[in-house]
């Protein structure tokens, strides 16, 4: 983020031909609507690229801005492409690919929605790196870079500088999982209610793909999950969510990850994990009390789980959050 405050974040937000409407109009409208306290926007949005694009919906997208956006952009966001080089044969125009890799080499963060993940890969930019895009891409993609760890079960994979989304509404996922990582939890559910979609999501593209519809019985696990989190702070186990559910545990469990793409206690701890970074970033609580109320039992706790989802301790992540 700039330091100074008068000057907001600058992201350029790159359209290349055969554009996805949506992915564009995911970051322009997320972004513009996350505002500070005084209601001011936080993020000034730029649409560039090196010509007039084509989209798959039958309209031609002209951008107010040139590449020349990428030299100065805080944060360049890729949205997905459905046809050229970077999902037919690996290839990215020169003077884009010269434009993203200058941009990360001098420290933009970079991001990219759905099939924009193949113009990173194109350009050298995801090798090495774990990264997402849309199952359905998989197999294609997947081939085309195999240099990329690619993940085609989660929503969105954060990489530090460099992130990437599943396809389509996992853009706006992404989009406020960076406004959180900016500004904390406060600002990023105010934006998630302006844009009227919820804040963060349960499991990963898994709940999304394409597979026989179990039989349904007029049995869900929805009021079960909203059962648990009232009660995140208790010991609640397998066999009582299972018993509220009036299921056998392994009837649950498989309808569970039906519905969500998670085990319960995969999710279970997601959402104790996400209880505590509100708390902290909320409350003055201490970090012990911090692990009971979220369920995590100790400080240590605690601290092992926050690590191992963000990388970072309660006591710095407060320090950056805390408003």
């Amino acid at each position: 983020m700039r330091k100074n405050r008068a000057m907001r974040h600058l992201i350029a937000v790159l359209v290349l031909d055969g554009l996805v409407p949506f992915d564009l109009g995911t970051p322009t409208q997320v972004f513009l609507s996350a505002r500070d306290d005084d209601f001011r926007r936080l993020y000034d949005v730029r649409v560039c690229g090196p010509a007039p694009v084509r989209t798959e919906a039958g309209f031609t997208v002209v951008p107010e801005h040139g590449l020349e956006q990428l030299e100065v952009a805080d944060t360049v966001i890729v949205p997905g492409i459905h046809r050229g080089g970077p999902v037919t044969d690996g290839t990215l125009p020169g003077d884009v690919r010269e434009a993203l890799v200058a941009a990360a080499a001098r420290g933009a963060r970079i991001v990219s929605i759905c099939t924009g993940a193949s113009v990173l890969a194109a350009a050298g930019l995801l090798d090495g790196r774990p990264a997402a895009t849309h199952w359905a891409w998989a197999d294609r993609i997947g081939g085309l870079y195999p240099r990329v760890a690619w993940d085609f079960d989660v929503l969105f994979v954060d990489d530090g500088n460099v992130l990437t989304s599943a396809g389509v509404g996992a853009g706006v996922d992404l989009c406020l999982h960076i406004i959180r990582r900016d500004h904390g939890a406060a600002v990023a559910n105010r934006t998630a209610r302006r844009c009227v979609v919820p804040p963060w999501r349960d499991g990963g593209q898994a709940q999304y793909i394409e597979r026989p519809v179990p039989a349904a019985n007029g049995a869900g696990t929805d009021s079960t999950r909203a059962w648990v989190l009232d009660r995140l702070a208790e010991p609640v186990t397998l066999e009582e969510m299972a018993g509220h559910a009036r299921m056998s545990v392994r009837t649950f469990t498989r309808r569970f990850r039906d519905e969500t793409g998670l085990s319960p206690r995969q999710w279970l701890l997601r959402q104790r994990v996400e209880h505590a970074r509100i708390l902290l970033e909320s409350t003055d609580l201490a970090v012990d009390a911090v692990a009971r109320r979220s369920g995590l039992g100790s400080a240590t706790a605690l601290r092992q789980h926050l690590h191992a989802t963000i990388g970072v301790a309660p006591s710095a992540y407060r320090r950056t959050f805390r408003h």
